[in-house]
């Protein structure tokens, strides 16, 4: 059963205001769920969104913010829970130890950071938390294709593509996360 899911997405709202619909839904959807959302602390953007959505539905939100962001005055200052940290790495470690899956929004590199570390680690047994994608209009779409391509040119074995689940539905995304899977496999074997 995941009691908590760490967020990552964007510091932005993106052209389309359905992503920020869809986040705020997914806030709901997870204090719903009586699910702690885990995230990056930030007061901007889809992180804006998902934890104004999740408090506003009285959900429980833990944010996790390195101290120069926080001077940046980007950092959301209405959370059940909020930790400072000293850099990025930190922050990361804090937000993977505290949840116990993860889903993946839009958003630019540093969304797309977080996704391809907490992935790696899997990839490398440090943890077999579920990851999921959730393709909204298509975002991920081509980020799957390019993973085709990584098995097809030999650089990824097929049985790693297995370690993230994707859909459009955050309901069904949950179910695939919470039905195992996305299960690691051994990399060397």
């Amino acid at each position: 059963m995941l009691k908590s899911i760490a967020v990552f997405c964007g510091s932005s709202t993106g052209n389309d205001p359905d992503y920020a619909a869809k986040t705020r839904q997914l806030g709901t959807f997870l204090a719903s769920k009586n699910i702690e959302i885990v995230y990056g602390a930030g007061n901007v953007g889809l992180m804006g969104e998902l934890a104004d959505a999740a408090l506003e539905a009285n959900g429980k939100v833990f944010g996790v913010i390195p101290e120069f962001l926080k001077g940046w005055e980007v950092c959301h200052t209405g959370l059940s829970e909020l930790v400072v940290t000293d850099n990025m790495h930190e922050r990361k470690a804090i937000m993977a130890d505290r949840a116990d899956g993860f889903i993946v929004l839009p958003g630019g590199f540093g969304t797309l950071d977080e996704f391809f570390e907490i992935l790696t680690w899997k990839q490398l047994h440090l943890h077999n938390k579920p990851i999921g994608l959730l393709n909204w209009n298509g975002y991920y779409t081509h980020l799957a294709a390019h993973v085709s391509q990584m098995v097809e040119a030999g650089f990824l074995r097929t049985e790693n593509t297995t370690l993230f689940s994707i859909s459009e539905g955050m309901e069904d995304l949950l179910s695939k996360m919470t039905e195992g899977e996305g299960a690691f496999i051994k990399k060397w074997s």
